[in-house]
């Protein structure tokens, strides 16, 4: 009888925040796709029963949990802990040489254990390096400590790290520098031996080679892994981030072997660019609903031309996947536009 009545309540929610003379699909949860005002980088996550976002703020790296994805733009940074929101400030830095310019931090779940991905330098942003946290406990809101560096023998500047995960094999993806100055941004990928430890050389899997990837600066960065059925992608970030013209490249995974640049194959055209309303959309990353059937793209953008980095906001949308497993993004849609997300009975 509870059960019932709590089907009823939340079916009577979803019919209540449905566009006007429409009706939400049952069981559903309805939201704009513009979640917050402010963000960078908005990495989001769906594990086991919630949703996860991981972001830096406050001086160091936070972490919340949703039970509903529409949850996340409830005043998350402020840092609330509620019946909706749980959050925390999970990691300060204690090193001065890694406790400034906190970029892109991303939480990801590997070998049993929790683990967050950030970017960090001194205040020379010629120092970035890829910092692993890894979690105190089995509640990624419970803390972190520093793990390590992750690096090869070859180390040069390093952001935006990820990993791609095939089978039980992981790789290391980051945007760098060719050398020790900052001539251009490519997408580098190396074996890691464990979440925090790599093995082996880097190899380069992606340049800028079009004009879409030019705009300010040659540069690709941002990468995110995304698998849909049997086809492997990294979605990247091209161009200069403070232009109208950010946007989102695709490589296509072809061979067997990651590290093989010849394996990855590139989209000629962006695959998620500006318009006339929407500006420089870049820095995605992706989850699914709870259920895993529905795709959604999570990202920043921007409403103004010209707003460079203070104008981004924080955006989820859900996109399509075609019966040969290969996503359509479509455009970046204006504030307003209604999303759905099936409900978390869990």
């Amino acid at each position: 009888m509870e059960k019932m009545c709590l089907m009823l309540i939340v079916c009577l929610m979803a019919l209540c925040l449905a566009p006007c003379g429409a009706l939400a699909e049952p069981y559903t949860l309805s939201f704009d796709n513009k979640i917050a005002e402010t963000a960078n980088d908005p990495w989001v996550i769906w594990h086991e029963d919630a949703y996860y976002y991981c972001w830096s703020w406050h001086g160091g790296v936070c972490v919340a949990r949703v039970r509903n994805l529409p949850d996340l733009g409830v005043g998350v940074l402020d840092l609330p802990n509620n019946e909706v929101v749980q959050s925390a400030l999970v990691w300060t830095p204690e090193d001065d040489a890694y406790s400034q310019e906190l970029w892109a931090p991303e939480l990801h779940y590997l070998n049993g254990k929790w683990y967050i991905y950030v970017a960090a330098d001194d205040g020379n942003n010629a120092n970035h390096r890829m910092l692993c946290l890894e979690a105190n406990t089995d509640d990624p809101l419970d803390g972190f400590t520093m793990k390590g560096i992750v690096r090869v023998e070859d180390d040069r500047w390093a952001i935006d790290g990820t990993v791609l995960t095939l089978g039980e094999a992981m790789y290391f993806v980051w945007s760098g520098w060719e050398g020790d100055e900052d001539v251009g941004q490519n997408l580098y990928i190396a074996r890691m031996e464990n979440p925090w430890t790599l093995t082996g050389e880097r190899s380069v899997i992606c340049q800028s080679e079009y004009n879409w990837e030019w705009v300010g600066a040659p540069i690709i960065e941002g990468p995110a892994a995304l698998t849909l059925g049997d086809k492997v992608y990294i979605v990247y970030s091209a161009s200069g981030s403070w232009t109208d013209y950010y946007c989102l490249g695709l490589l296509t995974l072809t061979g067997d072997d990651p590290m093989d640049p010849a394996c990855w194959q590139k989209s000629p055209d962006p695959v998620f660019s500006r318009t006339e309303e929407i500006f420089a959309p870049g820095h995605a990353s992706f989850t699914t609903s709870p259920d895993g059937q529905r795709h959604y793209i999570v990202y920043h953008a921007n409403e103004e031309r010209g707003a460079q980095w203070g104008g981004r906001k924080f955006w989820i949308q859900e996109f399509a996947v075609g019966p040969d497993d290969v996503p359509d993004f479509g455009q970046p849609q204006p504030a307003g536009t209604t999303q759905t997300v099936p409900v978390n009975w869990e």
